[in-house]
């Protein structure tokens, strides 16, 4: 299962993530399908490398030519001038292992909590910080999710 393999290659690599997005509100307990796997990282330019490094060791690369020293250091350029909010991984070899690197949001500066799911424990945004990414792209899905996690208790 991508999630679970994504995060153990993560915490192997003593990577500071977190997992937002679709799994994230499912983790939460609110009902939500969804494909691509979202993840925050702390912006350090070493937690982007070993990121890099893990993802490629589980068969995914990134969509763009773009190393992982760039896209930190041009991180800003990137969202501002680009409007590229992501950066993306894929599996060549099965197009639903997806991983998206959201480039907006510095995990060291956001709340998260840990989520046991299948004995692994997943740091995840918290509800709160969840809420406020997801009201922030104001995207249909991203509106539905947050009346789904106002509803949870």
């Amino acid at each position: 299962m991508l999630l679970l393999d994504v995060c153990r290659a993560l915490e192997r690599a003593s990577v500071r993530y977190a997992v937002a997005g679709g799994y994230a509100v499912a983790l939460h307990g609110a009902v939500r399908g969804t494909v691509d796997l979202d993840i925050v990282l702390s912006h350090h330019e070493a937690t982007y490398v070993k990121a890099d490094a893990a993802l490629r060791a589980l068969g995914l690369v990134p969509r763009l030519p773009v190393a992982a020293k760039e896209v930190y250091n041009f991180r800003k350029e990137y969202v501002e001038h680009r409007s590229l909010v992501a950066w993306s991984f894929c599996d060549p070899g099965d197009p639903t292992r997806l991983v998206d690197v959201i480039l907006t949001f510095d995990k060291s500066r956001i709340s998260t909590k840990r989520v046991s799911y299948r004995g692994v424990s997943i740091p995840v945004l918290s509800k709160a910080e969840l809420i406020r990414m997801k009201e922030a792209s104001g995207r249909p899905q991203d509106l539905e999710d947050v009346r789904a996690l106002r509803r949870l208790r």
